[in-house]
């Protein structure tokens, strides 16, 4: 197949590239050219942006497109209005993040999504896009899904992933608790331990993407993983295990955190507190995916894949994770507090 990815070189679209010329398929990959642009000679590589520089894909034909970089609905509404006829089947990458009413698990595609008034959207047009983003990505991504259907009714695969993590990915979530378990020693482990977890390795997501692009497969599907349950000790205890660690988990209760300022998912990623009232947002229901053959690696080796990539990083700041200072401090508040 043709197939054209508009990204392509950062993290998830890295690894659709990967996998689709891996599988012998001819790609070209549409960006800015500014992260990593000498990755994957052997791809055709066209530059432009989708703020209004697409001259590039003008003029041109593919069996397949997928867009892993569209998070503003007038910009996808171009992207995908110009290639109406250039391509058969158009995948978007969605996210989970298009909930509503997360209070209840087990959610699945048909689940109330966020909505936007079109007052509001009008808005946000006259807003820097990243700040746009920021304050309503979920909503956003629907109004994008929404573009996508209208111009390619019956030819369009829409994928919700939750978290995606493994190598190269720069959000240092996954890789905050890698990290910390690599280093060893007391551990601040937030919470409930049977608090549930999700996330999927981005190899895995990106085959089997790439699988559903060949067999032109089309409509909704929530795409995270593991298959069975995982709790969040079940999840440190095992990068624990593959880091080969000699970490102490000290479990701290979510009111002593939240006391001492410690914030869920950027101090302490994979941890929404349960007083937020989001038990929806890390168990959503994939079945559908899974029935449509989507696949899970072991934790190990997404762990210690992560790791081998971390070896090879220079970061001066995280974007994520808590502060050693910070979570010494709060560790030996909990000790005095306990005795």
């Amino acid at each position: 197949m043709k197939i054209l990815i508009l990204g392509g070189t950062r993290f998830l679209g890295r690894f659709l590239a990967e996998t689709a010329l891996q599988q012998g398929h001819e790609v070209s990959l549409f960006n800015r050219g500014k992260s990593d642009p000498n990755l994957f000679p052997e791809a055709e590589k066209l530059t432009g942006d989708r703020d209004g520089q697409l001259e590039a894909l003008k003029g041109r034909t593919w069996d397949a497109v997928i867009d892993t970089s569209g998070y503003l609905p007038w910009q996808v509404k171009d992207s995908a209005e110009l290639l109406r006829d250039a391509t058969g089947h158009y995948t978007f990458i969605s996210s989970a993040s298009v909930y509503a009413e997360l209070e209840e698990p087990g959610i699945d595609e048909n689940h109330a999504v966020g909505q936007l008034t079109p007052e509001k959207v009008e808005e946000l047009k006259g807003m820097d896009a990243a700040q746009a983003i920021g304050a309503h990505y979920g909503e956003l991504k629907v109004l994008c899904e929404q573009e996508v259907e209208q111009t390619f009714t019956g030819r369009s695969l829409i994928i919700r992933p939750g978290l995606i993590v493994g190598p190269y990915d720069f959000t240092d979530r996954f890789t905050y608790w890698v990290n910390r378990m690599k280093k060893g020693g007391e551990v601040l482990a937030p919470g409930r331990r049977d608090k549930e977890v999700q996330f999927i390795d981005v190899r895995d997501l990106a085959e089997w993407i790439v699988k559903m692009v060949e067999s032109q497969e089309t409509g909704t599907f929530n795409a995270t993983g593991p298959e069975e349950k995982l709790t969040m000790e079940q999840f440190l205890e095992g990068c624990k295990s593959a880091a080969e660690s000699d970490a102490e988990l000290v479990w701290v209760d979510e009111h002593f955190l939240l006391g001492h300022g410690v914030a869920g998912w950027s101090d302490m990623p994979l941890w929404i507190p349960d007083e937020e009232n989001m038990a929806g947002f890390l168990t959503v229901d994939s079945r559908k995916a899974v029935q449509a053959e989507l696949t899970f690696r072991p934790l190990s080796d997404t762990v210690r894949d992560t790791l081998a990539w971390e070896a090879t990083r220079t970061v001066s700041e995280r974007k994520a994770g808590l502060d050693p200072q910070k979570e010494k401090a709060v560790l030996e508040d909990w000790k005095e507090r306990a005795l």
